[in-house]
C-alpha cells in the first residue's frame, strides 16, 4: 500500500484548488448528449424532407437515448427555419433538416436572405432526394423524349412545375433550348396539385418525386419518359434516363439533395458522431423500407461526402438557376 506523504497533499491540493479555478471549458467537455435533441424541419409535415427527418431522427433517439423532437417551421424555401437555427447555440441540440434549395438556389432565388447558407451552417449528412421522373399525361402520345418533342412542335404544351427555380422548372426550360420548343412552364405550390392536373389533362406532364406521383403512374393516367442521373431507377427500370436519350446536359445530371446541418461552430466530434450515426441509420430497415416507398437508391451520406456534393455541384445549380432569368423575391 502507498501512502501519501504531507507533502504530496499539499502539493495535490494545490493543484486542485487551481484546477478548480479554472473557467469550464478548460475542464473534460460535456459527453453529447445529455438532454433532448431538437431537429428543425424546414418543410411542411407529410413530404419526404419530414418523413426523412422523423426516420432518422428515431435512429438517433435510438443510439444516444436521448428524445429526439422534429419541429416543422415551413415558409420562404426553408428561410425561415435556417434563420432559427443559425441563431442557436452551435451544442448539437438544435440541428436542421433541410433541401438543396434552402442551401443553393435561395442564394438566386432572393434578394436578400436572413442567413448565409455558406458560412451559417456546418454539413453534416448528405441525402439524395431520389430520381425525379418526367411524366406526360396518357393523353400525349409519347413514350420517350423525341416524341414528346414531335408532339410539342405541333401542340399547344405546358408541363407543371412543385415551385419555381425548382428542379422540374430547370427541366421545361433545359428541354425547350435543348429541342427548340417553346413549352410553358405551370408553377405549383408542391407536387400535390400539380400531379392531379397531370391525371386530368389540365397540363402535359410534370416532373417529380415517384411517390408523390404514385397515384398517376398506378392508374395509368400519366407515362413517364425519362428520369435524371447516370443511372436508371430501381424503381423505373424500363424508363431510360435523359443522359441515354441523348440530352446530355448537366441539367439532367446535377441531383436534387437533402441535408442534416448545424449550426457553424458545432464541435467537430459532434458532427462525425451524427454523421456516422445516420450512415449507419441509412442501412436499417425501416429507413430503407422509406427509400424504397419513395424511389431513392442512395441512403444517408457521411459529412465529407456532403462538403464533396456542395463543392462541385453548387456552382451548377447556381448557372442553372441563372439561366431562368427569374426576377429575385
Amino acid at each position: 500500500m502507498i501512502r501519501a506523504t504531507r507533502r504530496d497533499l499539499l502539493r495535490y491540493g494545490s493543484m486542485g484548488a487551481a484546477t478548480a479555478s479554472l473557467p469550464s471549458p478548460a475542464l473534460a467537455q460535456e459527453v453529447w448528449p445529455s438532454k433532448p435533441i431538437r431537429i428543425i424541419c424546414g418543410y411542411p409535415a407529410g413530404g419526404l424532407t419530414d418523413i426523412f427527418a422523423r426516420a432518422y431522427g428515431e435512429y438517433i433517439a435510438q443510439k444516444t437515448g436521448q428524445p429526439v423532437f422534429v419541429e416543422n417551421k415551413a415558409g420562404a424555401s426553408g428561410a425561415i427555419a435556417a434563420e432559427q437555427v443559425k441563431s442557436a447555440a452551435p451544442d448539437g441540440y438544435t440541428l436542421m433538416w433541410t433541401i438543396s434549395t434552402t442551401m443553393i438556389m435561395n442564394k438566386v432565388l432572393f434578394k436578400k436572405l436572413p442567413y448565409d447558407p455558406d458560412k451559417d451552417f456546418v454539413l453534416i449528412s448528405w441525402m439524395n432526394a431520389g430520381h425525379l421522373p418526367t411524366i406526360v399525361s396518357k393523353n400525349v402520345p409519347a413514350k420517350n423524349l423525341a416524341e414528346f418533342a414531335d408532339h410539342a412542335r405541333s401542340h399547344k404544351v405546358s408541363l407543371g412545375t412543385y415551385g419555381i427555380g425548382s428542379y422540374s422548372h430547370v427541366v421545361v426550360e433545359a428541354l425547350n433550348r435543348h429541342y427548340g420548343l417553346a413549352v410553358e412552364a405551370v408553377h405549383y405550390r408542391g407536387e400535390a396539385l400539380m400531379w392531379q392536373d397531370v391525371a386530368s389533362g389540365a397540363v402535359q406532364g410534370g416532373s417529380g418525386s415517384i411517390a408523390a406521383a404514385a397515384s398517376v403512374l398506378q392508374s395509368g393516367s400519366g407515362r413517364p419518359i425519362a428520369v435524371p442521373s447516370m443511372v436508371r431507377s430501381k424503381k423505373l427500370p424500363d424508363v431510360p434516363t435523359f443522359y441515354e436519350q441523348g440530352l446530355t446536359e448537366q441539367a439532367f445530371q446535377v441531383r436534387g439533395w437533402i441535408g442534416l446541418v448545424g449550426p457553424v461552430g458545432l464541435r467537430p466530434e459532434i458532427v462525425r458522431k451524427l454523421s456516422d450515426m445516420m450512415v449507419e441509420g441509412g442501412k436499417t430497415e425501416r429507413i430503407q423500407k422509406v427509400l424504397d416507398t419513395f424511389g431513392i437508391d442512395e441512403a444517408a451520406r457521411d459529412h465529407s461526402y456532403f462538403e464533396k456534393v456542395v463543392r462541385e455541384e453548387g456552382p451548377i445549380w447556381i448557372d442553372l438557376i441563372k439561366s431562368l432569368n427569374i426576377e429575385p423575391q
